[in-house]
């Protein structure tokens, strides 16, 4: 019986901290994989507000699905903002190659978080 209620007791605590570590995630600015072949790559990332994305950068143009309004800013390692975009959700959008050596960080200031798809090709056509 001991045993019973000490691995009972051990489960319900691993379900809660995986919850909480779920719960955790949730909030933070990340890219989820979706899909990847030969041709593209494609990512779900989500941007929380005042939890900017780390400095990346692309070197193939990509098309953008916004799941959520919003305005991103796109700035330098500096901080310095480079371009800023104001996504309409269900629209789509080109963005080209990053120029060379740059790399960018995406800036959420609004309130929400935003929410976009990203299909990336994996060579220029």
């Amino acid at each position: 019986m001991f045993r019973r209620l000490v691995t009972l007791s051990l489960c319900v605590a691993s379900f809660g901290a995986g919850a909480l570590w779920a719960m955790q995630v949730q909030g933070v600015s990340r890219r989820e994989p979706q899909f990847e072949n030969e041709h593209v790559k494609v990512w779900k990332s989500i941007i929380m507000p005042k939890q900017p994305l780390a400095l990346h950068r692309h070197d193939h143009g990509r098309a953008l699905i916004a799941l959520t309004d919003g305005q991103l800013k796109v700035v330098d390692k500096d901080g310095k903002t480079i371009d800023t975009y104001n996504w309409e959700q269900g629209k789509a959008y080109w963005l080209g190659v990053d120029p060379p050596g740059q790399q960018h960080g995406d800036v959420n200031d609004t309130s929400k978080p935003i929410q976009v798809i990203v299909v990336e090709l994996k060579q220029d056509q």
